[in-house]
């Protein structure tokens, strides 16, 4: 069977490291102050005509009062705030003051088993039979709807104020989500949805796994209403992270794993922890019809329909389109998950004994069933970004966090742009002593906006516009904001904003044109 790893080669000769492991250590810190202050450690100018937040979600706490946590990913969220108007920029960072984090900040002590293997004190028997999961809101943060959620998709979203990052409690959705309900972290805009006369729309699922898994689409207008809500039953255990779009189609790939929840259930292992990948398994491609037709006659094609391709590993999708018959789907894709191992130290991570992430097309013919793929780039990356017009429509360009060398695993120290059409690759390296995040691409014509929300039309080329960055410089200790020109990615940045501390490493983050800045207090 074919593997997703293209990039292996035997040398007797040790490559020459991008990297300072124990600089790429120290960005694994908590930062437990909260600060809001004004940007004035700028190198470059920001473009005057930047105007807009950038929300960044991620781990920010690490340990709880010196107690480590097992895995970042059990981490609390932390929102950072960057608001641009005018070649200005203002910072603010708060924490999501869920329930688990209120309470464990108030004992000083770890309350709550994390799903990735973060463990209450003492041991498997305090921890036997405690099936409670703390909400970490860590992993994504969208303003949709007059509403600023912190998403993590195991559970509901938290509401934020815009402006301050005030937490202002669980939020159901006006009572589309039953309490404790998952609403995933990765929902896509459709720039122009075809059920609803080309107006945006929002597109999110939720999953329910177990030994028949099911998955929940939904669909909010741009006041944040439900549109449309429907169920699909796919057979196995469902390990799903994200999704893509086209204006017919949502499309999964329910990666070849199971799950057993005795270690979990027992006290002994966090529940991801639990999770094994079966590379004698096929990936499984799920797709399913976004319309909602109450004919019966029409009914058979309202069903999810699956799809086989060779086994590996998908967290992260760039984009999908529709053409002539079939559904393309370009994800970051590895030829094998590797094991939560418990009691493994994250911080020592052996990047040299792991599959790197690289990129490949898969096309979908939805007549004969056949799969077809191919390397877009087989250098590590990770964290794909396309121009927001383009969702679920046929793309140019790809951005994505990377690795500094053309080949091998490593942590992830540029962003990458790829020409699909020409091949053409620009590279921009923050290497030896900077780690990327993932790139947020603004157009640069406020026109791509309207009403605030991802216009379908494209204004200027696909690549007119900037990418935003935060890197975490390990010799200074402290991250910058990094502004690059999307049409010169291998260019010198336009501009690099210097905190006055660093972030520890985030997920995932996006851009709102709406510029949210409160009163600040300057206490940075």
């Amino acid at each position: 069977m074919q593997s997703f790893q293209l990039n292996e080669r035997a040398s007797t000769v040790p490559p020459v490291l991008s990297y300072d492991r124990k600089g790429w250590q120290t960005g694994y810190r908590s930062l437990k102050e909260e600060f809001d202050y004004w940007i004035d450690d700028i190198e470059g100018e920001i473009p005057p005509e930047l105007h807009g937040t950038l929300f960044r979600n991620g781990p920010g706490m690490l340990d709880v009062h010196g107690q480590q946590i097992q895995h970042p990913f059990d981490g609390d969220g932390m929102i950072c705030a960057i608001a641009f108007d005018h070649g200005r920029a203002h910072f603010r960072n708060r924490f999501v003051r869920t329930e688990g984090y209120v309470a464990e900040q108030s004992a000083g002590r770890i309350l709550y088993r994390g799903v990735f293997g973060t463990q209450k004190p003492g041991g498997w028997l305090a921890n036997a039979f405690d099936l409670r999961l703390k909400n970490i809101a860590n992993t994504n943060i969208l303003y949709w709807g007059g509403k600023l959620l912190a998403l993590w998709e195991a559970a509901e979203p938290h509401r934020l104020d815009p402006a301050t990052l005030e937490t202002l409690g669980l939020d159901q959705l006006e009572g589309v989500l039953q309490p404790g309900e998952a609403f995933a972290a990765h929902p896509w805009i459709d720039p122009a949805c075809n059920q609803d006369d080309g107006a945006p729309c929002l597109v999110n699922f939720s999953i329910k796994p177990g030994l028949s898994s099911t998955i929940t689409l939904f669909e909010f207008n741009p006041e944040g209403k439900l549109l449309r809500k429907h169920a699909h039953a796919v057979p196995g255990f469902a390990f799903i992270h994200d999704f893509a779009i086209t204006p017919n189609y949502a499309i999964f790939f329910q990666n070849p794993v199971s799950f057993n929840p005795l270690p979990f259930l027992f006290g002994k292992r966090g529940a991801g922890e639990c999770i094994t990948f079966n590379p004698e398994k096929p990936t499984q491609i799920v797709v399913i019809p976004r319309h909602t037709e109450p004919h019966t006659a029409k009914r058979d094609k309202l069903k999810a329909r699956i799809f086989e391709t060779h086994a590996g590993f998908v967290f992260h999708h760039a984009n999908a389109f529709e053409q002539e018959g079939e559904v393309v789907i370009d994800s970051v894709c590895y030829g094998s998950l590797p094991a939560v191992e418990a009691e493994a130290d994250f911080r020592e991570t052996d990047f040299d004994a792991l599959a790197p992430g690289q990129l490949w097309r898969f096309r979908i013919n939805l007549q004969t069933q056949a799969v077809q793929q191919e390397l877009l780039e087989s250098r590590c990356c990770e964290f794909p970004y396309v121009h927001p017009a383009k969702a679920g429509r046929s793309h140019r360009y790809i951005f994505m966090g990377a690795a500094h060398a053309p080949e091998g695993n490593a942590p992830l120290q540029a962003i990458v742009k790829i020409d699909i059409e020409t091949g053409e690759r620009q590279l921009w390296s923050a290497a030896p002593q900077g780690y990327v995040s993932e790139p947020i691409f603004v157009p640069r014509s406020s026109s791509a906006f309207k009403n605030g929300l991802p216009s379908a039309e494209l204004v200027g080329a696909e690549d007119d516009g900037w990418l935003l960055t935060l890197v975490y410089d390990a010799a200074q200790e402290r991250s910058d904001i990094v502004i690059l020109d999307a049409r010169a990615l291998d260019q010198e940045p336009v501009a690099r904003l210097h905190l006055k501390h660093h972030v520890p490493y985030g997920l995932h983050g996006s851009f709102t044109p709406h510029y949210f800045e409160s009163e600040s207090t300057d206490n940075g």
